[in-house]
């Protein structure tokens, strides 16, 4: 059966890196019988200038038929600067595509590979054996909050505001994910928050309890406020199997996190949805760096965040995990002979580090 896969380059390196990962995927298929059909569109600020939106709704159906959603970047400065308004959903094609696909839960991987322990900015002995998934909340908190705006009060002033809100099934299910994923791992899973100043973090930090002690007893559960679990992060990173947070704190955590990779670049998430009624799980794949428009065109960017985002859409979009290790063993080859982009200190260009991979594909 046809697997469909839609390709969102985006903007800047976008494009470059989605490419990578496709030609990755493409060698699967040859080589395993995945029979994916690849398609492709516009989505962010290549979309804005050729249809005045983000993403079309065309793109929207598109992206809900598909099996899955292959992202590359959005923005630059070229559209950081529009005056806009209306929802979040309507200044993104990513934020429209996660809202409407109902993408609750983000997850982003931290492991770095051997090879790249000296490009950590902490020291090799705190991040040597470090594996642990951030389980992010993507479509409710203070990024989608009612009321929010800037306007000008009684006082004269300008305020800007935004509001955190949480109900309690959007905290169950984001708690569910997690929890299945710690189950499948090593059964240890930290919540974080900040109840001891904001109702909603009261909120996450009770719902999150009741449903471990409901429905996951053989899953340990801890609680952190944000500002410890941060400093925790950079003190002793192993302790950690997975964490779960709200939208902000998760976008906060994760890239934070990505320092103990080596690189931003090398970074990949999944968002994925709850199952629909056909089995299939709706998801969409993209590294976590931006668009880097500074060396977009350049060859320089890091195919490796975007790499392994494809091996998590095997994983989860397409029922592989098998060949997502091959993957992730390929990748960790081609950095063992040292084979990477100049943001780890390398000279390869992203299609000599794609190609790397893909020859060594070959070899596992």
């Amino acid at each position: 059966m046809t697997k469909h896969v839609l390709v969102l380059g985006g903007d800047g390196i976008g494009p470059e890196v989605t490419a990578a990962a496709e030609a990755v995927l493409r060698t699967l298929d040859e080589r395993h019988g995945l029979a994916i059909a690849f398609e492709h569109a516009l989505v962010g600020g290549a979309c804005f200038d050729a249809t005045g939106q983000f993403i079309t709704d065309d793109t929207m159906r598109r992206a809900k038929a598909a099996d899955a959603v292959l992202f590359g970047s959005e923005g630059g400065p070229k559209w950081d600067s529009l005056e806009l308004t209306g929802p979040p959903e309507a200044r993104s094609g990513l934020t429209r595509l996660r809202r409407e696909l109902e993408l609750f839960a983000n997850l982003r991987p931290i492991r770095p590979f051997d090879a790249m322990l000296s490009h950590s900015t902490l020291k090799p002995e705190v991040v040597k054996g470090v594996d642990f998934i951030i389980v992010r909340e993507l479509c409710s908190g203070i990024y989608f909050g009612e009321p929010r705006g800037i306007e000008r009060k009684s006082d004269g002033l300008l305020h800007g505001f935004d509001t955190q809100d949480y109900s309690e099934p959007e905290i169950e299910r984001i708690a569910h994910a997690a929890f299945a994923l710690a189950r499948s791992r090593r059964k240890k899973l930290t919540s974080v928050d900040k109840a001891n100043v904001m109702e909603s973090g009261i909120l996450w930090r009770r719902t999150v309890t009741r449903i471990g002690e409901r429905h996951y007893p053989e899953v340990r559960l801890d609680h952190l406020y944000v500002d410890n679990a941060a400093m925790q992060i950079i003190r002793d990173p192993r302790q950690f199997d997975v964490i779960v947070t709200d939208n902000l704190f998760g976008d906060i955590l994760s890239d934070g996190s990505a320092m103990i990779t080596g690189s931003l670049g090398m970074l990949p998430s999944a968002a994925l949805g709850a199952p629909r009624e056909d089995g299939r799980r709706p998801g969409l794949y993209e590294p976590v760096h931006g668009s880097a428009p500074d060396i977009a065109g350049k060859g320089l960017a890091n195919p490796l965040g975007a790499i392994l985002s494809a091996a998590l859409l095997l994983t989860h979009g397409l029922g592989r995990p098998d060949l997502a290790g091959l993957v992730e063993k390929a990748v960790g080859r081609a950095l063992d002979d040292g084979v990477c982009t100049p943001d780890l200190g390398g000279r390869a260009g992203t299609s000599q580090v794609t190609a790397a991979v893909i020859e060594a594909l070959g070899q596992i």
